[in-house]
C-alpha cells in the first residue's frame, strides 16, 4: 500500500514538474516571439524611413507618381529589365553625376553602372543565405558580404553603416521576414563597359 502511495506521489510530482517546465518553455517561447515581432516591426520602420524602397523596390505608377511595386518589394533591379541608352557625353567631371532608370534600381555614373540588390530572403538570389553578422559587416565595410566587391553608389552604406548593431539586426530580421522573390540582379558594369 505504501509503495503504491509513494509511486502515486512520485508520478504526480513528475507530472507537476513537467507541467511547470512546459509552461515555463511556453512563456519563454511567447516572450521570444513577441521580442522577434517587435524587432521585425522596428526593422520595417527603419527600412521604410531610411529610403530602402527608393532603390531596392521596382516601381509602379500610383495616383501621385511612382510607388514601390507591391508584388516586387525589395527584390532589386529586375533581371529582365532593359536599360535605356546613356546619351554620349552626359556623365563626366563637369557634367551630370548620375542617371537612373525609371525604377531607380539601376544607376549610371563615373563609377560605372550599379544595380540595386535583391534584399528578399530568397536563398539563391537574395540575402536568404546571409547571417546578420555578414549583413552588418557589409554595411560597415561597404563590401558585399563584408569581404567581396565594393557596394557602389548610390547605396549610402557610409550612413546606414553607422546605425547601431540592434538597428541593423532589426533591419535584417525584417528583410528575412518578407516574401522571398527569385530575381538575379546583374553584376555591376565598370566605367566604359556595355551599358555605360
Amino acid at each position: 500500500m505504501r509503495s503504491r502511495f509513494h509511486r502515486s506521489v512520485l508520478v504526480s510530482a513528475v507530472m507537476a514538474g513537467m507541467l511547470l517546465l512546459h509552461n515555463s518553455a511556453f512563456a519563454e517561447s511567447s516572450q521570444a516571439k513577441a521580442a522577434n515581432e517587435e524587432q521585425i516591426a522596428r526593422g520595417r520602420y527603419l527600412v521604410t524611413t531610411s529610403g530602402c524602397h527608393d532603390c531596392h523596390s521596382p516601381k509602379t505608377m500610383g495616383p501621385n507618381g511612382p510607388i514601390p511595386h507591391p508584388m516586387k518589394l525589395l527584390s532589386g533591379h529586375q533581371a529582365d529589365s532593359e536599360l535605356p541608352e546613356v546619351p554620349e557625353g552626359v556623365i563626366g567631371p563637369d557634367k551630370w553625376g548620375a542617371l537612373a532608370n525609371q525604377d531607380l534600381t539601376a544607376w549610371v555614373g563615373m563609377w560605372g553602372t550599379s544595380f540595386a540588390s535583391n534584399l528578399t530572403p530568397d536563398k539563391a538570389t537574395g540575402i536568404g543565405a546571409w547571417t546578420d553578422e555578414k549583413f552588418i559587416e557589409a554595411l560597415r565595410k561597404g563590401k558585399h558580404l563584408g569581404t567581396g566587391r565594393d557596394l557602389l553608389p548610390p547605396m549610402p552604406w557610409q550612413m546606414i553603416g553607422q546605425m547601431t548593431d540592434e538597428d541593423l539586426k532589426a533591419i535584417f530580421a525584417y528583410l528575412q521576414s518578407i516574401k522571398p522573390i527569385r530575381n538575379v540582379v546583374p553584376q555591376p558594369i565598370p566605367p566604359g563597359g556595355k551599358g555605360h
